[in-house]
């Protein structure tokens, strides 16, 4: 039994050890293995250059280049000269990051995880509004700007738009909270970037951002909850409606393409095929 606990007390020790030493880069190497365990990344992407990404994540270039390498040394993404850093691996391990968490909530339904952002979300960003700090504000603004300039990227303002969300949550005083309304931000992502290519959508995501800034600074609760919630309502309609179209695609392929489709059913002539 004692040794279990000085086991126990050592390892967390060592935890907190490992917390204290990590530089920007770490930090940094573990957002973008975030960004690759939620499907914002997906294998064979290209990461936006480094001064992209600097921008986006609000920190140098050089952390950026020191993530990417820290990234590199560990297989997750290959650096070529005079090529766009690429994703070549989803083995996350060596980094903080859960991804059984991220396919968990991939497991519920749309209608599921809807409901939980609408009661969790907007009682994080409600109580950021009472707490949100002049440095975190700073941050949003710059945000913003960094959306404005990647109007044709998906890839880059989603980027933007988890660190936007992610800075907000983060405001709410509760860390409990904030790892909660995160990991329901991750849902479905391979729809959300789907959605976001479509034309107007990143102007629509980035003049909503603006209208939860303005409600923020004035530190209106209300007028959060507001902006929020109208934000919410459409990432909500805009995903169902890729989910299903994204379906209904897949549907019409496999009755298009499926050898099995071709086949005459035996025993009753040509004319009949198999339904699926």
């Amino acid at each position: 039994m004692a040794q279990a606990k000085d086991r126990f007390v050592l390892t967390e020790a060592m935890a907190l050890r490992r917390s204290l030493t990590r530089t920007g880069k770490d930090i940094i190497s573990d957002k973008i293995a975030a960004l690759i365990a939620s499907g914002v990344l997906g294998i064979g992407d290209e990461l936006p250059s480094e001064r992209e990404l600097a921008t986006a994540l609000d920190v140098s270039r050089e952390t950026v280049r020191g993530a990417i390498q820290i990234l590199a040394a560990r297989s997750v993404v290959e650096v070529s000269q005079g090529a766009r850093t690429r994703v070549i691996s989803t083995d996350l391990s060596a980094f903080h990051v859960d991804i059984a968490r991220h396919a968990a909530i991939n497991s519920y339904d749309l209608e599921a995880v809807h409901a939980a952002r609408l009661v969790i979300e907007r009682q994080v960003v409600a109580d950021a509004a009472g707490h949100i700090s002049a440095e975190a504000l700073a941050r949003l603004h710059n945000s913003l700007k960094a959306q404005k300039d990647c109007a044709d990227d998906p890839v880059r303002f989603l980027i933007c738009d988890r660190e936007f969300h992610v800075t907000i949550y983060r405001e709410c005083g509760n860390p409990l909270l904030t790892d909660l309304v995160t990991d329901l931000y991750t849902y479905m992502m391979e729809y959300r970037r789907r959605v976001m290519s479509r034309p107007g959508a990143i102007a629509k995501s980035y003049q909503e951002h603006k209208a939860i800034v303005a409600a923020l600074e004035k530190h209106d609760r209300e007028a959060v909850l507001k902006a929020f919630g109208h934000h919410l309502e459409r990432i909500y309609t805009t995903t169902r409606l890729m989910i299903k179209t994204s379906k209904s695609q897949r549907s019409t392929g496999q009755k298009k393409k499926s050898p099995v489709a071709e086949m005459p059913v035996e025993g009753r002539g040509n004319t009949n095929r198999v339904k699926h």
